[in-house]
């Protein structure tokens, strides 16, 4: 694991773009194609944003998977994140993509779950552009993760703290209008990216940062898991950064 801290979230941010471009890049020249998994949430906001703008990435080259989704969502609700992913990411590209595959969590879950399994097992995933969340989350696998199963994706329970940073971050205007369940991408499959780029900005990561960067691996910290990784790099702005022990 690699941490890097700029003074903003604007510059993380566009460094965390431009070392993931740079991923993307390499992956066409050496095989004709790409495969990357894209992450929401107020953490990806300036980080989306810059590596749309990436020059010389042949996105037509490119095919992308979706993260996490929330069960029973419609596409049409403001909190939805495959809207989101259309609105901030797919949409702006100066190329449309090879494929993108979103995670439609609105009636069939578990089926969804295989047909996304069936389709990201015969694609090697060159870059993961990821977030941690509030409670050190990684995707929607809260705490305590499942760190074992083989399953690409899962239907998982969300716990009170993730479901808090969701309202929190203005997507829902009340708890009870947070969705309990979610469809997310498991551990083992994120783990199975070539190279992690995780964005974290903000002050209200700072603790989850700090545990999951220096503290023990374990499900009770499910980003935690990162430090295994061979190719995992971080990007901190100074907020997100400020209860680390060492130099980031």
């Amino acid at each position: 694991m690699r941490v890097v801290m700029k003074a903003n979230k604007l510059e993380s941010g566009k460094l965390a773009a431009q070392d993931g471009a740079n991923l993307i890049r390499q992956a066409i020249a050496e095989r004709g194609e790409s495969n990357i998994i894209v992450a929401t949430g107020a953490s990806q906001f300036e980080m989306l944003e810059a590596l749309t703008k990436e020059p010389g990435i042949q996105w037509d080259k490119v095919t992308g998977f979706h993260l996490d989704e929330y069960v029973g969502l419609p596409i049409t609700h403001p909190a939805s994140f495959r809207a989101y992913l259309w609105q901030r990411f797919v949409s702006k590209l100066p190329l449309p993509m090879r494929a993108f595959h979103y995670v439609n969590a609105d009636t069939e879950p578990k089926a969804e779950c295989r047909r996304l399994g069936a389709i990201i097992a015969k694609s090697p995933i060159d870059v993961a552009f990821i977030g941690i969340g509030e409670n050190a989350h990684v995707a929607f696998n809260d705490p305590p993760a499942d760190f074992e199963t083989d399953e690409p994706y899962l239907v998982v329970s969300l716990d009170e703290a993730c479901r808090k940073q969701q309202m929190g971050e203005g997507w829902f205007p009340t708890l009870a209008n947070v969705p309990q369940r979610a469809i997310s991408m498991s551990v083992k499959q994120i783990i199975k990216s070539k190279a992690i780029v995780c964005t974290v900005p903000d002050a209200r990561k700072a603790a989850a940062v700090q545990a999951s960067v220096e503290g023990e691996v374990m499900p009770a910290v499910p980003a935690s898991i990162l430090q295994r990784h061979p190719q995992c790099t971080i990007y901190l702005d100074a907020p997100a950064a400020a209860l680390l022990r060492r130099s980031a």
